[in-house]
């Protein structure tokens, strides 16, 4: 992902959107592993577009495959899985936000140990990742991709424990950051969550088999059953002795990432016992107390407004309508960007349903704002469709800050809401009002009451500013501006 970014949000209404991170998936022990890997991989799709891979063992060797696109279109066809054998497997779909978006920065990663392969597969990002590249490449290391995962693999490398599970906690010891690592050895499959449980990763139960997974909703689709979620800084493993848990790291309160349940998620899936659906209709309901409406009708910006727009509507006693229909047979790449459909491409995405809208005093609702582009578009939009009135309303706060844990962010200037107040943002996107729900409002949504100012119950930097791990790489002298964003190559 290259190139002018204000221009891309111009034609390309995603890229005005906060970008999926990655999800892993894992089995251990069914004679069909490659077949359900693919499966909840399907369904953890929306965590990453841009590649999907599968490692196999088959108890002689290891298979992968390992492809740019989408898991349908890859790992649909029998001949595909048949060139994966073996009853282990870890699976990977991705969405960078470190390294080139080619094939060989594509995971599960695989590499030969002196002990034997191991491959894995990472969902976050490590904000000392940089730096620790840089010194393995000083020590000799000879690096094949430019994503921080390819880490981890040389951490194990060189420790010099003696059983495996020993050499992984070794490296895991040196990572600052984000992370849920899903691996597979030739005996053992393994899974780790960082300290602070920034990352999802559930354990779930298939056949008497155990699997790891990003969210529940892989689980899902297989018929497995959610066992719990692996705990923040837990280390599992499954081997033919059966599971053996570690917990190498001091114990402390967990911090998930809030934007899980504002976006990221499944709003099917489970995360940290609470239903994300219903998170997202409790945030769309705070929002509609907090900041009211005289409206006609409630509109959701689809898809991801649309649990909000529900919670709106029911609190606010205002009917909610489908006033902007979503085509989700839209590729990005089809049409050259000459600025004629830079102008058209919001549309080529979303439509106004201008029976609903015309006339009417509409309230949209929508999850977030990033830079504001499309926010403006769908304004115009719905002015064109004939609204009265168009009030504006976000079922999160403001974002202020960049994320460095695996969520793709502009830098800090190019954040509307960091360069500009709630006024000029309104006037920017030409809405009669505009309201985010506060920091307040969503720890409430959430279930906790109050949010806890020395130890926050959830990571939410992105509107706080409060960072919970070290930025090794964002305060390194050597640093590069923009390293640990997709627009720039970690090498």
């Amino acid at each position: 992902m290259t190139g002018d970014m204000t221009d891309q949000a111009a034609f390309d209404p995603e890229a005005d959107r906060l970008r999926e991170e990655c999800g892993v998936f894992g089995i251990f022990g069914h004679p069909d592993a490659a077949a359900i890997t693919a499966l909840g991989l399907h369904a953890l799709q929306h965590r990453g577009q841009e590649a999907a891979g599968i490692v196999s063992f088959d108890g002689k060797r290891f298979h992968s495959e390992r492809r740019m696109g989408l898991v349908g279109d890859n790992f649909s066809r029998r001949e595909v899985i048949d060139r994966l054998p073996g009853t282990m497997a870890v699976g990977h779909v991705r969405y960078s936000t470190t390294g080139e978006t080619i094939l060989r920065n594509v995971q599960p990663l695989f590499a030969e140990l002196n002990a034997g392969g191991f491959a894995v597969g990472h969902n976050g990002n490590l904000t000392n990742g940089l730096t620790l590249r840089r010194q393995l490449v000083r020590d000799g290391a000879m690096m094949q991709s430019t994503t921080d995962t390819e880490v981890i693999l040389h951490l194990v490398a060189k420790s010099s424990r003696n059983r495996f599970v020993d050499r992984f906690i070794d490296g895991l010891r040196q990572l600052e950051g984000a992370y849920a690592f899903v691996g597979m050895t030739n005996k053992k499959l393994v899974g780790a969550r960082d300290p602070l449980g920034i990352r999802p990763l559930v354990l779930g139960m298939l056949d008497g088999c155990p699997i790891l997974a990003s969210e529940t909703c892989a689980l899902d689709i297989i018929g497995a059953k959610y066992v719990r979620d692996v705990e923040n800084g837990e280390v599992l493993v499954f081997d033919e002795d059966g599971a053996h848990t570690h917990k190498p790291f001091p114990l402390t309160a967990p911090r998930p990432c809030i934007f899980e349940y504002i976006y990221f998620a499944r709003p099917d899936s489970i995360v940290g016992g609470r239903a994300v659906y219903d998170v997202r209709k409790g945030m769309g309901a705070e929002l509609a107390r907090e900041a009211p409406a005289s409206a006609d009708v409630v509109i959701p910006v689809p898809d991801s407004g649309v649990p909000a727009a529900i919670g709106y509507s029911q609190a606010s006693g205002i009917p909610y309508e489908l006033g902007i229909i979503r085509n989700h047979y839209v590729g990005r790449t089809f049409i050259e960007p000459t600025q004629h459909i830079r102008q058209l491409g919001v549309r080529l995405k979303h439509s106004a349903n201008r029976a609903v809208v015309n006339g009417k005093r509409i309230v949209l609702v929508d999850d977030s704002i990033v830079r504001g582009t499309t926010s403006t578009k769908i304004v115009q939009m719905m002015r064109e469709a004939g609204a009265k009135e168009v009030h504006f309303r976000i079922s999160s706060p403001p974002i202020t800050h960049p994320d460095y844990y695996g969520i793709d962010t502009p830098e800090r200037d190019k954040l509307l809401a960091a360069t500009h107040d709630l006024e000029s943002m309104r006037q920017l996107i030409g809405a009669d009002s505009l309201a985010f729900l506060s920091v307040p409002g969503i720890y409430r949504a959430m279930g906790v009451g109050e949010r806890d100012p020395v130890r926050p119950q959830f990571t939410d930097h992105c509107f706080t500013g409060d960072y919970p791990t070290g930025l090794t790489d964002r305060t390194a002298q050597d640093a590069s501006p923009r390293q640990l964003s997709l627009l720039a190559e970690a090498s």
